[in-house]
């Protein structure tokens, strides 16, 4: 660092330090928070001892009554519960549902689905992979009866009715008199949609006569499915679509909370690799949105939805939902849309599968993911499959690949030219009067320093949308390649459990090959291009040590990452290094001097962009001779 720069960071120092002094807190502000912050602690615990004293009350009245004899428990709950009474008491019994991709199990309790298993994955170690079960989640409707009582359908116990369709279960609560409560539920075969309705039967004289919908609460725990825990967390979110509108989701690093006023036509409670989504015919309204982040254990995060639905009081119409209990793969979520032909009525649950947003999203939709699921239509590796995806987005990009590189080229043969100038015009005095010689020499032999960015930049939406694609592509999970048994999450040849300060935290307690592999190719890649493409002009204090250390930290970022995803940088960056190797030793740089020199007796023809470069210079020398004048004097 030279001396001004060493002066600058330290006014930094002094200017932050001065500003943390001046900003501090007094004595009184402290202790206000103080007070602030214990008056707070103790609502929370007042809140959370008075829910434990409901919880305790409940479990006491259920124990009181269940001692009580038959005729005096019944009087209690008709008057507590009235029509409802004899739904209150029951024995807890599950239903199955299943087909070749589902089993579900219907609870008689809450008639609700407790249970979600998927039949064709299962977990990093080799376990059913359960989405939910009845600890993990909870569904209910509040019901406000015609006497005012308010009563929670997860407390009540439904009755399974068998029709003459294996496929479909009705779970029915009955309030006596002809009248009842149908969820009624229908799996087809081969399908991870499941139907289900809300329908009443002679209900006008029981709920309220005011009742024209329904507030539902859904919950559920997001139980970890994948091997590392850290890396599935990014990919856990709440996401919601509005009724002809965006799909957006609530904060997937941190715990949030939103109120829509807005109708909303699904909620969906996304793993990353899997999601439960709950889709309303007739819209949610009125819906509260909560994500809690679970920092340990199976639980990742527990997510929460408070809504309300229509209802028909006559029972003429149903309200209608599906549950989606699936995978997050992008062609199969885009069939629920192939039939759709109005475009608001659309479900959209691709947009479940991260692939980006904007040009990123359309480059995985419309390129990547078709060209994916062609190779894979005959290829059973799919380490194969990432390496000629790779070779194949190589030479399409082999254009812009070879361009970039004559432009760095032309500024190697030039480097002689610029060196003798810097020693013309030694010295920061003499900066402007050394960056306008350069300028003009690249100008007369036709090389532009800025040629080779446009190059690189056109490549950037691939190589964004494909560090997208990598880890949400489910087809990698649990896909052995070499000695990675699966191409969905790291590549561990040396692990420990010992917890190392920072190095566990942003590292991880292992080593992935592939992760190594790459930043090693990054390093070799990095000096041979600070070779090719020293030009011999200055450059900035502590560059060459910048653009040795970003391998290092892409060493700490992709530690924890896909393994798929490490080894596709690992191939790009040795297929990179074998190109310029190839660019290096048969393009002739005699003859492409010579041909540089050929352009200077040209006359130069100035871009618009070279002149205003040129009048700015002019100025900016204009400025400086000016000030030397006035230290003169």
């Amino acid at each position: 660092m030279d001396k001004n720069t060493i002066i600058g960071f330290l006014l930094i120092g002094v200017v932050l330090f001065g500003f943390s002094w001046l900003n501090q807190p007094s004595p009184e502000q402290l202790e206000a928070q103080r007070r602030y912050n214990d008056s707070i602690a103790k609502i929370e615990y007042a809140q959370q001892q008075e829910l434990q004293k409901q919880e305790n009350k409940t479990a006491d009245a259920e124990e009181a009554l269940e001692s009580l004899p038959d005729s005096v428990r019944v009087a209690r709950l008709e008057k507590s519960f009235g029509v409802f009474a004899e739904a209150m008491v029951g024995t807890d019994s599950y239903t199955v549902l299943e087909n070749d991709l589902v089993e579900l199990h219907l609870s008689n309790k809450g008639g609700r689905v407790s249970y979600a298993r998927l039949k064709e994955y299962d977990t990093y170690d080799s376990k059913p992979l359960v989405l939910f079960d009845e600890n993990d989640s909870k569904f209910n409707f509040t019901l406000v009866t015609a006497t005012n009582r308010v009563v929670n359908t997860s407390e009540l116990y439904f009755t399974p009715v068998k029709g003459n369709d294996p496929n479909t279960i009705t779970m029915r609560l009955s309030t006596g008199e002809g009248s009842s409560l149908d969820f009624t539920y229908t799996l087809k075969p081969d399908d991870y949609m499941l139907s289900f309705s809300v329908k009443g039967t002679g209900m006008n004289g029981v709920l309220a006569p005011s009742t024209n919908s329904l507030d539902l609460m859904w919950q559920q725990g997001i139980i970890q499915q994948e091997k590392g825990r850290k890396f599935e967390d990014r990919y856990v979110g709440l996401y919601y679509k509005f009724i002809s509108d965006n799909v957006e989701y609530l904060s997937e690093s941190k715990s949030d909370s939103k109120q829509i006023p807005n109708r909303l036509r699904w909620i969906g409670y996304k793993d990353m690799f899997f999601s439960t989504v709950l889709i309303s015919d007739t819209g949610f309204e009125a819906t509260t949105l909560d994500s809690e982040v679970v920092p340990s254990g199976d639980i990742l995060k527990r997510f929460k939805a408070t809504t309300s639905v229509p209802f028909d009081l006559q029972g003429k119409e149903s309200t209608d939902f599906r549950f989606y209990f699936g995978p997050n793969k992008f062609a199969l979520l885009k069939s629920f849309d192939k039939d759709v032909k109005v475009e608001d009525q659309q479900l959209d649950l691709e947009k479940l599968v991260p692939l980006g947003w904007g040009i990123f999203r359309w480059v995985n939709q419309y390129f990547v993911i078709p060209l994916f699921d062609f190779l894979g239509s005959f290829i059973h590796s799919y380490g194969l499959i990432i390496f000629l995806l790779t070779l194949i987005v190589k030479i399409i990009l082999f254009p812009l690949t070879y361009k970039s590189y004559m432009s760095s080229a032309k500024l190697r043969v030039l480097r002689p030219q610029v060196e003798e100038i810097n020693a013309k015009y030694p010295g920061q005095d003499k900066a402007v009067e050394r960056q306008k010689a350069t300028m003009e020499l690249y100008s007369r032999a036709g090389a532009s320093p800025m040629s080779g960015c446009l190059p690189m930049l056109l490549q950037m939406p691939v190589l964004v949308a494909l560090f997208m694609f990598f880890p949400s592509a489910i087809e990698l999970r649990h896909q052995s390649f070499l000695w990675a048994h699966d191409l969905s999450t790291y590549d561990a040849i040396v692990s420990w459990n010992t917890q190392i300060p920072i190095i566990s935290t942003y590292f991880g307690n292992h080593i992935s090959l592939f992760c190594l592999l790459m930043t090693i190719t990054n390093i070799i890649y990095t000096k041979y291009n600070m070779e090719m493409t020293n030009t011999g002009q200055q450059q900035m204090p502590g560059m060459k040590v910048m653009m040795y250390m970003m391998p290092l930290m892409f060493l700490f970022i992709f530690n924890n990452y896909a393994s798929g995803l490490t080894y596709y940088y690992f191939i790009s960056t040795l297929i990179t290094i074998i190109q310029t190797l190839v660019f290096r030793y048969t393009i002739n740089e005699d003859k492409l001097l010579a041909k540089l020199e050929a352009n200077k007796r040209k006359p130069v023809k100035k871009s618009s962009f070279m002149k205003r470069l040129e009048e700015a210079q002019k100025v900016q020398q204009a400025q400086l001779e000016k000030q030397k004048q006035q230290k003169r004097k």
